[in-house]
């Protein structure tokens, strides 16, 4: 009781209670860590999605038999194509998809039926808009499957594949795209959102005048730095609960492993994000240029983590620089944690350059700032 009294009366609290105050009726700063979060990682998680649905595909169908309108009932049935428009010709077709009318185009000749009844090989001609490579590649390969799959049980019904494969997908069996994303999203939010405010609140001192009037203050160096890291890191903490709410109940995010970890690690990657915040605002001069300079810093975290992309499709070299990414290192441990249940057996890498990249930046970050101070 008596240690709490001492604490309650230390020029520490004084000064935590303060900042606390000072962001209370900040009423800008509370808005910035609710609402940008919850926009984006909404946005972020509805908007990115790699699958395929709803493709514009034209038709020219010169057999017009019950075989051909078997393969396009085939082609449309799953939603992935839609029968857009039935041109009179190849040439009309090609025009429709040169001009972004038709995403693909397919034309079956004459002798569809006639070649596959008499066990003859008959060519389907597709067109498919290659701008889009990523999009023109899934619409090909899903093409290239229904064909295969439609001529294999209407005309080889009792054909068997030499090798059977039963494939399982672990983790996500639903194969939800948001279920990859979301997580790398819950990052992506926390960097941003713990740099560019921990940046402000720190070169608001500088723009309003007041860093003089802590120097006059009786209060040593990290009391002064620490009342204006341990708010942010409790204002922060909200982030990432309210972040980890909207992955649960908005994109039914299956949380399989352990919240202390989860809680602690999130926690330490915080500190980095303060840290790199801290260090900014000591290196810059005004709001305004520590702004620009946190996104000018961030977006290459961003795009080195696998947030977005899987860093294994990156180019070797940028591989081996994620390494030096905290951000790559945090994405892998909610990934592990939320989606696979794992624990500190399989994340104890991610969490030791996590740590060691608070400790450095920290360390940095405080030395900078006891120089301005000085």
């Amino acid at each position: 009781m008596n240690l709490l009294q001492t604490f309650l009366n230390s020029r520490f609290w004084a000064l935590v209670r303060k900042e606390i105050n000072q962001i209370l009726r900040n009423k800008q700063l509370i808005v910035l860590l609710t609402f940008p979060p919850t926009i984006q990682l909404l946005l972020y998680g509805f908007a990115l999605n790699p699958d395929v649905h709803y493709l514009k595909l034209g038709i020219v169908d010169y057999a017009q038999t019950a075989e051909s309108r078997g393969l396009i009932s085939s082609l449309t049935e799953n939603n992935t194509f839609t029968a857009q428009q039935y041109p009179k010709s190849e040439k009309e077709l090609a025009s429709q998809v040169e001009l972004g009318k038709l995403t693909a185009g397919i034309v079956i000749p004459p002798e569809f039926s006639r070649d596959l009844s008499n066990g003859k090989t008959t060519n389907v001609q597709v067109l498919i808009d290659g701008v889009d490579a990523n999009t023109a590649g899934i619409a090909s390969g899903y093409i290239a499957q229904i064909i295969q799959q439609y001529t294999l049980q209407k005309f080889n019904p009792g054909f068997k594949l030499p090798i059977a494969t039963q494939v399982s997908f672990l983790y996500n069996p639903g194969l939800i795209s948001s279920w990859f994303f979301v997580p790398g999203v819950m990052g992506l939010v926390l960097t941003l959102i713990g740099t560019i405010v921990s940046s402000v609140t720190v070169i608001r001192e500088k723009d309003t005048g007041t860093l003089e009037q802590l120097l006059m203050t009786p209060a040593a160096e990290w009391e002064i730095l620490g009342s204006k890291i341990i708010p942010l890191f409790i204002l922060l903490m909200g982030d990432v609960l309210l972040a980890l709410m909207l992955g649960i109940v908005i994109f039914h995010l299956p949380f399989r492993g352990s919240f202390p970890l989860f809680i602690g690690l999130s926690g330490l990657y915080l500190i980095v994000g303060i840290s790199v915040g801290t260090l900014l605002a000591t290196l810059c001069q005004s709001q305004q240029q520590v702004v620009l300079t946190t996104f000018f810093t961030t977006l290459p975290m961003v795009q080195l983590s696998g947030a977005i992309a899987p860093i294994e499709t990156m180019p070797t070299f940028f591989q081996s620089l994620s390494w030096f990414n905290p951000l790559r290192h945090y994405i892998a441990i909610v990934r592990g944690i939320i989606l696979k249940g794992v624990g500190l057996e399989s994340l104890w890498m991610n969490a030791l350059m996590l740590a060691l990249f608070a400790f450095v930046l920290l360390a940095v970050s405080i030395d900078r700032f006891r120089k301005q101070l000085s």
